[in-house]
């Protein structure tokens, strides 16, 4: 089955028109023909089509030439050219400068269907997106949070669900997938949004500062404590506070939080009074505390406080959909900023993009966008410029779209079976060191650590992947 697909036929020779009008459309197309070149280009112009499909010998355009044109100004339309067998070199040419396929003539009905339902089910994945993604962009999205997967979907439906509540909010996910924005979305959307809303990140503390930065303090406290100072929880009273990296919190800190959280009452550092507070309250971690509680390093009763609603984020290289219109809607906003004339990617830049890894995720993703815009002097951004910014390698890009040919004998099947094997080792050990890595800020022993291995043994896993080390 395929979505209503829009087809836009040209060719010169009206039989052909009308018998691949009258073929497709009993088959369920969207079909619109002319015979006229510069017509069709009009057309392209004017109106949303999924697929072209063109001639290639035309007198006064040829069908190379409205190639070039829509791969230029709309790439994410699937172009099919019709040619003869006497032009089938200049046909191949035209696979190279972005055709989907090409059909040579004469052609049976069964061979113009199987041609045209491939190239739907292409157009019908996530680059389909990308026009509506670069002309409206709000559609997908909630606040400043971006996404067109299923997985971001659903998020957006659990940011709307629970921010009218004062229920504790626990978002889970690597770093740089934008939990503090599905914090800030929950905070905008919920009634305590005209208060305040402070974050915090606790991985930037000092154990000895954390607890006065969290409750307070009184002059005199603690050694260079001259004056009082006034906690974030209090200074959250009747808003939200953002408790991000929370498993960076000391034990002793994690005991004073969880009465905090079960009374809604704290008393300053050096002080003896009693204060209550009315805040909600959402943590956020890039680590697994479930297994931090069992290497005793987290409280559980402090787990399940924290974990009344649940949110976790996955990472980029899990939703590839989401891409385009992330780097869309930063590449519009980053030319913006820095005045720069609006820029387009090229097929195979989006290419690159949709299929590399990205380790640092959406944060990854717009700095990589930011220093193409500010290294590139073309309007077109290509697959060269994107090779010069991010470092790509075999073992950075995922197997996602990764597609095995069918198989003709049983030797082919047995190598398509083993190969498949292995890519999916090779997937599970690269997601299982890139995890970790993130979890524990690349910090590279209490990554080995966290995991059970001995650490000259998980180097050599990130050696063999050639996983180098991230700033976190």
């Amino acid at each position: 089955m395929h979505e209503k697909m829009r087809i836009l036929l040209i060719d010169d020779e009206p039989v052909v028109c009308g018998s691949c009008e009258r073929f497709l459309g009993e088959e369920g197309y969207e079909i619109k023909t002319t015979l006229k070149g510069k017509e069709g280009i009009e057309l392209i112009k004017n109106n949303e089509f999924d697929i072209v499909i063109t001639d290639l010998k035309m007198p006064e355009i040829s069908g190379m030439d409205i190639l070039e044109f829509t791969k230029k100004n709309y790439p994410e339309i699937q172009v099919i050219i019709i040619t003869g067998y006497s032009t089938i070199s200049n046909a191949v040419e035209s696979i190279k400068k972005g055709a989907f396929d090409y059909l040579p003539k004469p052609f049976t009905p069964d061979e113009l269907l199987s041609v045209v339902r491939d190239a739907s089910i292409k157009r019908m994945q996530s680059l389909k997106h990308i026009y509506r993604c670069k002309v409206t962009p709000h559609k997908y999205g909630l606040d400043n949070i971006i996404g067109i997967s299923d997985e971001m979907i659903r998020i957006f439906e659990l940011i709307e669900k629970i921010a009218p509540t004062d229920s504790t909010v626990l978002i889970t996910g690597e770093s740089g997938t934008g939990k503090e924005l599905i914090a800030r979305a929950i905070y905008n959307h919920s009634s305590r949004k005209d208060m305040h809303f402070i974050p915090v990140d606790c991985s930037t503390l000092a154990e000895s500062l954390l607890e006065s930065e969290l409750f307070g303090h009184t002059k005199g406290s603690f050694t260079g404590a001259s004056t009082g100072k006034r906690g974030l929880f209090e200074i959250a009273d009747n808003g939200t506070l953002f408790l991000d990296e929370v498993s960076n919190i000391p034990m002793d800190t994690q005991k004073k939080l969880l009465r905090v959280l079960e009374s809604r009452e704290f008393r300053p550092v050096g002080s003896e009074k009693v204060k209550r507070v009315d805040i909600r309250l959402i943590a956020a971690t890039n680590r697994n505390l479930k297994m931090m509680i069992e290497k005793e390093k987290f409280r559980e009763d402090l787990y399940y406080r924290l974990n009344v609603f649940s949110i976790d984020v996955p990472p980029l290289r899990k939703r590839p959909e989401d891409i385009p219109i992330l780097a869309y809607n930063f590449l519009r906003q980053i030319c913006q900023t820095l005045d720069k004339r609006p820029k387009e990617f090229s097929k195979e830049a989006m290419d690159i993009m949709m299929k590399y890894n990205w380790p640092g995720n959406v944060r990854e993703l717009r700095n990589a966008i930011e220093r193409l815009v500010i290294i590139s002097d073309d309007d077109l951004l290509s697959s060269e410029n994107i090779n010069n910014i991010i470092d790509i390698d075999e073992n950075s890009i995922s197997n996602n779209t990764n597609k095995y040919s069918a198989p003709m004998t049983n030797i082919e099947l047995k190598e398509n079976k083993k190969k498949a094997r292995e890519n999916a080792v090779i997937e599970v050990e690269k997601t299982f060191v890139i995890e970790a890595l993130t979890r524990n800020k690349w910090n590279v022993t209490k990554a080995a650590e966290d995991t059970g291995m001995q650490r000259t043994n998980f180097q050599a896993l990130m050696k063999k992947y050639n996983i180098k080390h991230q700033d976190p």
